[in-house]
């Protein structure tokens, strides 16, 4: 009787949000339905809640007489400023919160928004070469506790409201924005959860399918699929040690319960890819042996060879909420999980700092076993649609909406619709059009269906079929795969292998135009590439031979006694003679610190390359609008091409993104 109450009121919450096709309030990690689940527990002292209640409010932060530590106007991490004082203050607005909700005592109300308003009226940065780490783990516990006081009746005021997301839409997201591309997977995780977060706090839609379409398509090792590498379950994390490991999955899975109150199966997505890295890691904590590949991450900094025993045993707080979801929820099979999950039940806190909730007994523990997916509901619209140039066609993929029986796919070749119907009843949530045109720009939505109705249209998507006339992509040098340019309608992807420009043989992804008498191209890199050994530039070329005549400008990651930190520098070099050496042409120009924080390429730049006649000027820019000269050649060639290159500058891919790319 108790589960099908729970499902009505879960319907009832779905319902209204395809109806609406708003966010779902409180919808970070706690509905109304769980607050009431979690009151409703512990007023008849139910197992194992009442239990996980009862560790719960003996914490010193979960008191209405709690002392707060802060605020600060600075806080920062490696080097430290004040992350103890903000994470423990984090930790106690959340948790007063949510006694708030359970007890309807409002005293920890009025101490969850005292602890709120004074870091939201005073905290104006997040520093260290860590500020990433700071800005998504604290702060997450921060989001969560806003938006439980905020649609529960606490009397929260309107302009301390306001105030509040003003904060997090500009102190804590400017620093995680860009997520993590260039650190371990935790990083990216831990910066997806908290953008994620705001974005359902402050109704960003924006936001919230930038962060989606990271979490099944970034660059970085948090997407889920780098981190979760294969189907075995291994993790990008494995071969360092296991309290990293269990942190980065615990925390995409916090992402995917975000989506789930949003109407969204991001816990299935990729044939339930995360249940099989958490049972991986379950496993091997557990004691038990698990295979294991010898695999190079995605920045090319972190190479493993054997999975890793440090930290081996000790359970995070992090197997409830997934064995609820799989197992409670979904009534499909955990075995590792559930093991990890009773073992340590009921559930503590999220150690250390802010790194967790925590407390999954309390806060996830469901009925008996059950079907919450069922065609019950009006599905809510698909999201994080990602759309990609294959050859002659143009390939979908989505997440899935809870409760999605089938698809109906539009189309148009003008942004922002009329759409028309490409094709109906489709059944699984990728799609291949093959009726497009080579260089032309298509702009696609998706809408889910059940027997209850349609959804409304889900983000618009643009993609262009190959690249447009007369631009051609080609492979320069030796290379192990092929790159790949895509376009957006704004932005081009550089997807690369290769070495660069090397001293005689070069080896990289390059996309040009025919080469010109007179001719100028600008371009704008966008922040965060993958790795920290990739080079890009403009290039003109003779041909597309390894050893061509060729004038580049181009940046470069320059070797430093830090591999996390190189020495970004923009140059201009040209070979004279088809298999002679590169020559330097200028002086190499270290990147203003606007483009670079900490040796990480985190802010745009500009490049320009002007030819009149065989006369050829470079220049770089941090804004766009003032132009610093960066060298000047002869070229000694007049036919060949004129383009962008990118190159990884390892074994594994690169992604560059470019914008604002003019030819002229």
């Amino acid at each position: 009787m108790k589960r099908k109450i729970q499902l009505i009121a879960l319907l009832i919450v779905f319902s209204a949000l395809a109806k609406s096709q708003t966010f779902v309030h409180p919808g970070i990690l706690h509905s109304q339905e769980d607050l009431e689940r979690m009151k409703k527990a512990v007023a008849a002292k139910e197992e194992p809640i009442h239990s996980g209640y009862k560790l719960f409010s003996e914490n010193p932060v979960s008191q209405s007489n709690y002392t707060m530590q802060g605020p600060m106007e600075m806080v920062g991490r490696n080097p430290t400023v004040g992350q103890a004082v903000y994470d423990t203050d984090a930790n106690a607005a959340h948790h007063n919160a949510i006694q708030w909700a359970i007890t309807g005592d409002r005293a920890y109300a009025e101490k969850a928004i005292e602890i709120i308003n004074a870091w939201s009226h005073s905290l104006k940065s997040i520093t260290g070469r860590d500020a990433v780490l700071m800005a998504g783990l604290g702060p997450f516990k921060m989001v969560n506790a806003a938006e439980i006081i905020r649609y529960t009746n606490a009397g929260w005021k309107e302009q301390d409201i306001r105030k509040t997301e003003l904060h997090f839409r500009e102190v804590i997201y400017p620093v995680i924005k860009n997520y993590a591309p260039f650190a371990n997977g935790n990083w990216d995780a831990a910066a997806l959860k908290t953008v994620m977060a705001i974005a359902v706090f402050c109704s960003d839609k924006p936001m919230f399918e930038d962060a989606l379409r990271y979490y099944v398509n970034g660059h970085g090792n948090g997407r889920l699929t780098h981190y979760v590498i294969n189907e075995e379950g291994q993790i990008q994390e494995s071969g360092r040690d296991q309290g990293h490991t269990q942190l980065g999955i615990g925390m995409l899975a916090e992402c995917s319960e975000i989506a789930w109150k949003q109407g969204l199966n991001l816990y299935g997505y990729n044939n339930n890819r995360l249940l099989k890295g958490f049972e991986y890691v379950a496993k091997f904590n557990l004691g038990n042996e698990v295979p294991f590949v010898e695999t190079l991450d995605h920045t090319g900094k972190y190479h493993h060879k054997a999975i890793a025993r440090q930290d081996r045993g000790p359970l995070r707080a992090v197997y409830e909420q997934v064995y609820n979801h799989y197992v409670r929820r979904m009534g499909l099979q955990a075995a590792f999980t559930r093991q990890a999950a009773e073992k340590i039940r009921p559930e503590g806190p999220g150690k250390p700092g802010a790194d967790h909730p925590g407390y999954g007994t309390l806060f996830f523990s469901l009925p008996a076993p059950g079907n919450a997916a069922a065609d019950s509901r009006t599905p809510v619209a698909p999201a994080g649609v990602i759309a990609e140039a294959k050859g002659r066609a143009i390939a979908l993929s989505w997440i899935e909406p809870i409760g999605a029986k089938t698809y109906i796919l539009r189309r148009s070749e003008k942004k922002g619709g009329p759409y028309n119907v490409l094709s109906r009843n489709i059944l699984t949530t990728n799609y291949e059009d093959l009726t497009v045109k080579e260089g032309k720009i298509y702009y696609y939505v998706v809408s889910s269906s059940n027997g209850r109705g349609e959804s409304n249209l889900s983000q618009e998507v643009a993609v262009s079929a190959g690249l447009p006339h007369p631009w051609k992509q080609m492979s320069i040098g030796e290379l192990d795969h092929g790159g790949s340019t895509h376009l957006d309608g704004r932005n081009y992807t550089f997807t690369a292998w290769g070495k660069g420009l090397d001293s005689l043989n070069d080896s990289y992804h390059f996309a040009a135009v025919p080469l010109k008498q007179d001719m100028e191209i600008t371009l704008r890199y966008v922040p965060q590439l993958s790795s920290q050994f990739s080079s890009f530039g403009i290039s003109i070329r003779e041909s597309e031979s390894k050893q061509s005549r060729h004038l580049s400008l181009s940046i470069n990651p320059g070797k430093t006694e830090l591999i996390e930190a190189p020495a970004w520098h923009a140059r201009l070099s040209q070979r004279l003679k088809s298999g002679q050496p590169l020559q330097l042409l200028n002086l190499v120009q270290k990147l203003p610190d606007t483009a670079v924080t900490f040796g990480r390429l985190t802010g745009y730049y500009w490049l320009r390359l002007k030819k009149e006649g065989s006369a050829v000027k470079a220049y770089v820019s941090s804004n766009g609008q003032a132009w610093t000269p960066a060298g000047s050649a002869i070229l000694n060639f007049q036919k060949g091409w004129l383009g962008i290159f990118a190159a990884s500058g390892m074994a594994n891919e690169t992604v560059v993104n470019f914008d604002n790319i003019q030819v002229r």
